[in-house]
C-alpha cells in the first residue's frame, strides 16, 4: 500500500509532538546538541520532521484537512458532535455569531501549530543551506521540498486569516514578535507563496523515489492554486474588485502541463479516492502520508478525524454531518443539477428519498443516512443510533474520511478513532476543474472547459459499482449526464459555464474543506451563506441566529492571544 514511503516515525527521534496535553508533563528522554544535527544524515531527519508535522492531527491542534473551517463554514455540513457546546467555538464558526478575537482558543491553537510547523521547515532549511552540494548532492531538491511545505502551511494561514506575519528562514528568532501581520500587502503575501511553489517547479524532479515527497507536478498544482486564488483581487473589505487575466492564463497553462505530462489520470470510480488500498494512486498528485504501524514506529502516524459514527465498531465522535442543503444539491433533472429547485420539495436526508429521487451518485460517496450501506459494505447498514445528537443536527453522516472498521488501516485508539487513510491535498480532478475555471473566466476556451467538466461528470456517472444493497439493487436512483447545451441545459455561454463549474466543484469536493474558501475568492460568500441560512434555520433551530456579515466573516479574527503576545502590533481584521 505504501512502498518507499517517507518514514514519519523518524521524526519522533528528533522532535516531540502532542497526542494529548498530559505529554507536556513528561520528562525529556534525551537532548541532541544543535551542532550535532548539521550532518547530511541528520539534516535528512530534520526534513522528515518537517514533513511529519504537516500530518499533525490532534483534534484542536490540527494540521490536516480543514473540514470545520472550509466545509462547516460553507454550509456543506453541520458541526455535529454532542451538540452546540461540544467544540463550542466551531459552532461560532459555523453560525458566524458571537465570534470575537477573545473567543478564539481553537484558532489560537491552529495559529500556533502552523507556526510550529513553519519553525520545523525553517530549522531544516537553514541546515540544508549551510551544507555544500558536494557533501549534500540533493541540496537544491531538498530546499525545494521545504519551500513547498512552507507554501502548504502558509496557504492555510492565507485562506483563514488573509494577513499573517511572514517569517522565513532568515528571520532572527528575537525578531519574531516584532513583525506585524500588515508589513506585506495582500498581493505581496500571495507572491511569497507563489515564489516558493515556483521554486519547486524549477527544482523538483518529475518523479520521486519516496512516496510523499512533492514532485514538479505537485509544485505546478500548488502554484496554480495560489495563482488562481490571488487572481481574484480583493480590496481591504474583501470585495473582489478585479480578476487578473495574466494569472489565469498561467493557471490554465500549468494545469494543462499536469494533465498532459504528469502521467496522472482519473480513477474510473470516484470511490477509489477515498479507500486506503488505492492511496498514492493514479489520481493523487500530492498527499499527506499516514500509516498504521507498518512504518517502524509503535503506533504509526494515524489520521485521527473526529467524524466517525458513535457505534460500537467506531465509538467517536460524530462531527461533520452533511447539511440538507448539500444533500439536495445532488438532485438531478435530465441528468444535470436541479439548479433552481434543488432545495425545495423532497429532502435527500433519508433512505426513501434517496432511493427514489434522481441524483448524482457522488452523494452516496460523500454521505450516508440510516438504512443505507455504510462505506460500500452492503452488510453494514447505518442505524439511527450511530448519530450523537439527531435532535440538533439530523441523521446524516459523512463518509469520505472514514474507513471500514475491519480495514487493516483502521485503529481504535480510545477515545478517538484513527486510520492510515491519506489526505489528498492535490488531485487531478481539481486540476482539471481549475483549468476549466481559468478558461471560462478568460472567455477563450469555453468548449474545452465543457469537455473537462463533462469528463468529471462521466466519471461520476460510472461510479455506481460499489453503491448497492446486498441483493445487488442500487442504493439510489442515479442519473448523471454530461452537459449537452441546448438539450439538457441552456446555451454554454460564459455565465452558465461558470455556474456549472461552481456547482461541479461543490459536488466533487463536498466535505473536503474547500467550499467556503471558494465562496470567498469568488466574492459570493455573503449571498450564498445567507440564502443557505434562510432555509436551513427553518430546519434546524440552532441556526436561528446564524448570519454572514459581509466585510467581516470572509476571514477569521486574529486571535487576541496572538495580538497580546506581540504587544498589539498585529492589525485586527475588519469588523472585529
Amino acid at each position: 500500500m505504501k512502498t518507499k514511503t517517507i518514514k514519519l516515525a523518524l521524526a519522533l527521534v528528533l522532535v516531540h509532538f502532542f497526542s494529548c496535553e498530559s505529554m507536556l508533563d513528561q520528562n525529556p528522554q534525551g537532548i541532541v546538541a544543535s551542532d550535532e544535527l548539521n550532518t547530511p544524515d541528520k539534516v535528512e531527519q530534520m526534513i522528515i520532521a518537517a514533513y511529519s508535522f504537516c500530518g499533525q492531527n490532534h483534534f484542536n491542534k490540527q494540521m490536516g484537512m480543514p473540514y470545520a473551517e472550509g466545509s462547516c463554514r460553507g454550509g456543506e455540513a453541520y458541526k455535529g458532535g454532542a451538540g452546540t457546546n461540544d467544540l463550542a467555538e466551531q459552532n461560532l464558526w459555523e453560525t458566524f455569531t458571537y465570534m470575537e478575537p477573545t473567543t478564539t482558543g481553537e484558532l489560537d491553537n491552529l495559529w500556533w501549530v502552523h507556526y510550529v510547523a513553519v519553525g520545523r521547515v525553517h530549522d531544516a532549511l537553514r541546515r540544508v543551506q549551510n551544507l555544500s552540494e558536494e557533501e549534500f548532492p540533493l541540496k537544491k531538491q531538498r530546499i525545494a521540498e521545504l519551500r513547498f511545505l512552507r507554501g502548504h502551511i502558509y496557504m492555510y494561514m492565507k485562506l483563514c486569516f488573509k494577513f499573517f506575519p511572514y517569517i522565513d528562514e532568515n528571520t532572527p528568532e528575537e525578531e519574531y514578535d516584532k513583525i506585524s501581520n500588515d508589513e506585506l500587502s495582500n498581493e505581496e503575501l500571495w507572491q511569497k507563496l507563489i515564489d516558493d511553489f515556483r521554486y519547486g517547479v524549477e527544482n523538483l524532479p518529475e518523479k520521486q523515489e519516496e512516496v510523499g515527497r512533492p514532485t514538479k507536478y505537485a509544485a505546478e498544482a500548488y502554484l496554480a492554486k495560489a495563482l488562481l486564488f490571488s487572481a481574484y483581487e480583493q480590496d481591504e473589505n474583501h470585495n473582489v474588485i478585479n480578476i487578473n487575466k495574466e494569472k489565469l492564463t498561467e493557471v490554465a497553462n500549468l494545469c494543462k502541463d499536469i494533465i498532459d505530462y504528469s502521467g496522472k489520470s482519473l480513477f474510473p470510480d470516484f470511490a477509489q479516492n477515498f479507500l486506503c488500498e488505492y492511496e498514492n494512486g493514479q489520481e493523487s498528485i500530492w498527499a499527506i502520508q499516514y500509516s498504521a504501524n507498518n512504518d517502524g514506529s509503535p503506533t504509526g502516524r494515524l489520521n485521527s478525524w473526529l467524524v466517525c459514527p458513535v457505534n460500537p465498531e467506531y465509538g467517536c465522535c460524530g462531527f461533520l454531518q452533511p447539511s440538507t442543503n448539500m444533500m439536495n444539491r445532488y438532485k438531478t433533472v435530465n441528468g444535470v443539477p436541479d439548479f433552481d429547485n434543488f432545495n425545495s420539495g423532497i429532502r435527500l436526508d433519508n433512505k426513501d428519498a434517496i432511493v427514489s429521487t434522481p441524483s448524482d451518485p457522488r452523494l452516496l460517496h460523500t454521505a450516508c443516512v440510516p438504512g443505507l450501506p455504510w462505506k460500500y459494505d452492503p452488510d453494514f447498514i447505518m442505524e439511527k443510533s450511530w448519530v450523537r445528537q439527531p435532535e440538533v443536527y439530523g441523521y446524516t453522516m459523512s463518509q469520505k474520511l472514514i474507513v471500514l472498521p475491519d480495514c487493516p488501516c483502521f485503529r481504535k485508539t480510545n477515545p478517538f478513532m484513527g486510520a492510515a487513510l491519506n489526505w489528498d491535498v492535490l488531485r487531478l480532478d481539481e486540476v482539471m476543474l481549475w483549468r476549466a475555471e481559468a478558461l471560462i473566466q478568460l472567455g477563450t476556451g469555453l468548449d474545452e472547459a465543457l469537455t473537462l467538466i463533462n469528463k468529471i461528470r462521466e466519471r461520476a456517472a460510472n461510479s455506481t459499482g460499489r453503491l448497492k444493497f446486498s441483493d445487488g439493487s442500487p442504493t439510489g436512483n442515479f442519473s448523471v449526464e454530461p452537459y449537452k447545451p441546448g438539450i439538457n441545459c441552456p446555451a454554454w455561454n460564459k455565465d452558465f459555464a461558470f455556474k456549472a463549474l461552481q456547482w461541479e466543484r461543490h459536488l466533487e469536493f463536498s466535505t473536503e474543506g474547500k467550499w467556503f474558501f471558494d465562496l470567498v475568492r469568488w466574492g459570493i460568500a455573503e449571498e450564498f451563506m445567507n440564502e443557505y441560512f434562510e432555509v436551513e434555520k427553518t430546519r434546524y433551530t440552532y441556526l436561528k441566529d446564524a448570519k454572514f456579515t459581509k466585510g467581516r466573516d470572509e476571514y477569521f479574527p486574529i486571535p487576541q492571544q496572538q495580538i497580546s503576545y506581540v504587544k498589539g502590533i498585529y492589525k485586527q481584521n475588519p469588523g472585529y
